[in-house]
């Protein structure tokens, strides 16, 4: 039990210890960030220590940190700067200095600036570099300062280099800010310029008018030559337009023309033909008119002759003296033929009235023929064949027949004369 006591006190010492050294190792371990060098100077003698860390023994060692970050400044000197034209100048710049990274440039900017604030490193690097400032503007012109700022500011690097190697720093850049003079030198050496400037610009206006002016018109007597041009060939267009049209309307006239003529000459042909298809039926209609009425007389001549041997029979048979029946006989011839005239007359009267009758019916059928068309006329023609004659002159036989048969109402008696010839 004894053992295990001493055992674990043993091991809380050696925490104990171990606690303690790595705790005071903490204290005494100093570390330098990558914007800075820590600068270890003692016992081990002097060291640097760049982005890392190391042990500083108290009472023997001492260290520093050595600020490697850019400064930036103005560089404006209170006094004028005379040029080589004795011209006097104030000029503001700006410079960028740093510690360079080498260990060597570390350890001479530590000799240098170890232990001087911010304030007094840069009033410090200010003085070199306002007095590199003078002598370069002396060696300088005023044009020169004012139209090449660039090559001041390379002058100005190269010229400050050497020192600035000297104290462990580099030039980053150097601008000139602003150069100013009380004298209006540089407001004056600028008039010229700008009266030049001035003059080229209202040269080079007037030649702008004048080219646009020249332009402008040519571009006018372009327009008016095109729209003279377009309205050349638009009354092209349109006198070819009216040409077409008018030959057009000439070809339709002709057309026209030649249609009616056509229609002309067929309703002549037409006409031509159905005038002379109504005489030929006409004439057609009057023959048969004649053959009937020349039928009818002969019939009543039959009847006659037969009425006259009836009655001669008669007398025969009633022994009519030879005298009596010779004048009867006379007095019948005499009365037959008086008979067989007046119906010859009325023959001719009635064959004229029938005439007369079928011109009228010709008219009123060509007027009705003529409202029909073309068609109806042709078809008309074929259909009216000799049936229609015929039927046309069974419908006027009873006219005929009463015309005939007129004569013979007015007859009281006939005699039949014989001669004794049997």
């Amino acid at each position: 039990m004894e053992i295990s006591m001493q055992v674990w006190v043993i091991a809380g010492l050696l925490l104990l210890c171990i606690v303690f050294l790595t705790s005071v190792s903490a204290r005494l371990y100093q570390t330098a960030g990558p914007h800075e060098a820590l600068i270890v100077y003692g016992f081990r003698g002097t060291h640097i220590v760049k982005g890392g860390g190391a042990i500083v023994f108290p009472l023997i060692e001492k260290c520093r940190q050595l600020s490697l970050e850019l400064m930036s400044f103005d560089v404006a000197p209170q006094q004028d700067l005379y040029t080589n034209q004795g011209v006097a100048v104030t000029v503001e710049a700006v410079a960028q200095i740093k510690v360079k990274s080498d260990p060597e440039s570390i350890q001479t900017a530590a000799e240098q600036f170890l232990t001087k604030t911010d304030q007094e490193r840069e009033s410090l690097i200010r003085l070199v570099m306002e007095g590199h400032l003078r002598g370069i503007i002396g060696q300088l012109t005023v044009e020169q300062i004012v139209k090449e700022p660039e090559m001041l500011a390379d002058r100005m690097r190269s010229t400050c280099a050497d020192d600035m190697n000297k104290m462990g720093l580099e030039v980053v850049s150097f601008t000139i800010k602003e150069v100013r003079d009380k004298n209006e030198y540089i407001t004056n050496m600028g008039r010229p310029d700008v009266a030049r400037i001035k003059r080229d610009a209202d040269v080079a206006t007037v030649e702008a008018e004048r080219d646009t002016a020249i332009k402008r018109a040519i571009a006018q007597r372009e327009a008016a030559i095109a729209k003279a041009q377009a309205d050349q060939e638009r009354v092209l267009a349109e006198t070819l337009s009216l040409t077409k049209q008018a030959e057009a309307q000439r070809d339709l006239e002709i057309k026209k023309a030649t249609y009616q003529e056509g229609v002309k000459r067929q309703q002549a042909q037409a006409d031509k033909a159905y005038e002379i298809q109504t005489n030929i039926m006409q004439q057609q209609v009057v023959a048969e008119a004649v053959k009937v009425q020349q039928v009818e007389r002969e019939h009543q001549v039959k009847v006659q002759e037969a009425e006259i041997f009836r009655r001669e029979k008669e007398l025969i048979a009633t022994v009519l003296k030879q005298a009596e029946i010779e004048r009867q006989r006379i007095e019948t011839l005499a009365s037959a033929e008086k008979q067989r005239l007046i119906a010859e007359a009325d023959g001719k009267a009635a064959s004229i009235r029938v005439q007369g009758e079928a011109e009228a019916e010709i008219i009123f059928k060509k007027g009705e023929a003529e409202a029909k068309a073309m068609n109806v006329k042709g078809e008309a023609y074929q259909e009216y064949n000799q049936a229609a004659i015929i039927d046309k002159l069974l419908t006027s036989m009873p006219e005929v027949a009463r015309a005939l048969a007129a004569p013979l109402a007015n007859v009281d008696k006939i005699t039949i004369v014989s001669t004794g010839n049997g």
